[in-house]
């Protein structure tokens, strides 16, 4: 059994390497590794009103395996920004009126390019964020998905006649776009977050205004070229790239213009209070998926190889840098020790440190050194408190920005990495004794995304299930993200859901009408 699943895990992270040719023409700022970009793609300005435009200064965007520069792109900023916002809304009107089939029609037909250059688009996942290509092909996928769920259900979005107390009155309930929505995403999903959100909007009849993360925004771009030659009009899908430097001013614009009507963030818990402040003055309507601190408990009765495989798909897929990934695993000392010694050798047996463009890499580089310098401070605490290493534990010779997958025992929940999260591939490992005591341990966060456990005790997976301050629970399952399902959290996780039947609620609003004197 523990071969097969082993197979399974490892299947899941091979990639091929295809190769493309070097594009032609290209400024001598585009240089470097730009050759290994899809030129038909990449674009380097932001886009306002459908057109491609051009900013006062660029920024660099780079290969986090090499370090070396992949181009630069237009650094927009604050008039930027409102010209995009003003672009949103003036094509809102017209967007919003259109037929619901027919903002169905174009969401699809964008779906189907995202499929048709998947291979393209993953590419540039890969030479900007640095996860396996097998990941981003994966991703690409993934992230076409909510264009089509959400293409179907922009024609679901029903209203409701409700039963008067007076008998010449009719009571309608109608439901109508927002209006213009600022889009600000992470770099760990470069496409995936931008149509979670942009597909609900859109389908709902608001347009958008995308502020990608300054690591990746090749990806958002691709998605505004592959937008245009889907027939989305002019103005309704809009792209602000910008550099660190300028992120405050644009995100300050978003937040508070008045025409914007929606915020929805993906991000930081510290960051999303400071978006929280800023959208207070117009009280825009806020959606927020922020961080998470995911327990994965493992019981006496859990199938112990089920419960490795699980957990090697949960921590490290894109090395540790999801959201959902856990962060602090619970294993009860009836097969503590089993489980340890089992996961290190899954890890040591099926995971490679490498370029993500490299067939054999399942665990490419962190987004950064600030990254790598975080997991390195959650260890050094860790062991100067007790913790060992059981494998893994520094830097790998490959770079700066790559880590070797870490296994940590004898953790206990005084250190730093059981108290905040990680982002990147540390599994720290608590002993407990009983149920209540993994419960009280998980729900200590102030933050609550995702939770994981494994048990094979029916009455104990109802109580768990429901006792887990989360919003979203794995049960027996290490990877739980689905178009189908409400993706969101508890606590200070975040505001509101994403996907699912309930996503596109978060871009309507819900109109009364009475009609009398019939």
């Amino acid at each position: 059994m523990t071969s097969v699943l082993q197979r399974r895990a490892a299947g899941a992270y091979r990639l091929l390497l295809s190769l493309y040719p070097r594009p032609s023409g290209l400024a001598a700022a585009r240089r470097h590794k730009s050759w290994a970009l899809p030129a038909s793609l990449v674009r380097w300005g932001g886009l306002v009103g459908g057109r491609w435009v051009e900013a006062p200064a660029v920024f660099p965007v780079q290969d986090p395996a090499s370090g070396e520069e992949l181009g630069r792109v237009a650094d927009c900023g604050a008039a930027e920004a409102r010209e995009a916002v003003r672009a949103a809304h003036d094509a809102g009107a017209a967007w919003g009126r259109l037929p619901a089939k027919e903002r169905s029609v174009r969401l699809r037909r964008w779906y189907e390019l995202m499929v048709e250059n998947k291979d393209e688009l993953a590419r540039i996942i890969t030479a900007e964020n640095g996860k396996p290509l097998k990941e981003a092909q994966g991703e690409i996928l993934y992230s076409a998905s909510f264009l089509e769920w959400f293409a179907e259900e922009a024609r679901r979005v029903y209203g409701d006649i409700i039963p008067a107390s007076a008998k010449d009155r009719r009571i309608l309930v109608l439901k109508q776009p927002v209006g213009v929505a600022a889009i600000i995403t992470p770099w760990n999903f470069p496409s995936a977050m931008i149509t979670r959100k942009v597909g609900a909007a859109l389908a709902a009849g608001c347009t958008v205004v995308v502020k990608p993360a300054e690591d990746t925004p090749l990806s958002a771009l691709a998605l505004g070229e592959l937008a245009n030659q889907a027939g989305i009009p002019a103005g309704v899908y809009n792209v602000v790239p910008c550099s660190r430097q300028q992120t405050s001013a644009v995100g300050e614009v978003l937040c508070t213009d008045p025409l914007v009507a929606k915020i929805s963030f993906t991000g930081s818990t510290a960051t999303g209070k400071i978006l929280l402040k800023h959208a207070a003055g117009t009280v825009k309507r806020v959606s927020m998926e922020l961080g998470g601190h995911a327990p994965f408990i493992v019981f006496d009765s859990a199938n112990v190889d089920r419960a490795v495989a699980g957990a090697l798909a949960s921590k490290y897929r894109n090395s540790g840098q999801t959201c959902v990934c856990t962060n602090r695993f619970l294993v009860q000392k009836g097969i503590h020790d089993k489980f340890v010694e089992k996961f290190a050798k899954a890890i040591e047996g099926e995971l490679r440190v490498g370029s993500g463009f490299d067939e054999n890499t399942t665990q490419g580089p962190l987004i950064n050194e600030k990254a790598v310098e975080k997991v390195e401070r959650h260890i050094n605490d860790a062991v100067s408190q007790g913790a060992s290493i059981v494998t893994g534990g520094k830097r790998h010779s490959l770079g700066k920005n790559f880590f070797e997958p870490t296994l940590l025992s004898n953790v206990t929940t005084k250190m730093l990495c059981t108290q905040e999260e990680t982002f990147g591939p540390l599994a720290p490992v608590i002993k407990f004794d009983t149920e209540e005591e993994a419960i009280a341990i998980a729900n200590t966060a102030n933050v609550g995304l995702a939770g994981y456990f494994y048990s094979q005790d029916p009455a104990q997976i109802w109580r768990v299930a429901e006792q887990l301050e989360v919003g979203m629970v794995g049960v027996n399952e290490g990877i739980i993200s689905s178009v189908e399902s409400p993706f969101g959290g508890v606590k200070q996780s975040g505001l509101g859901r994403e996907g699912s039947k309930y996503g596109i609620d978060e871009y309507l609003e819900i109109k009364y009408v009475c009609v009398g004197g019939l």
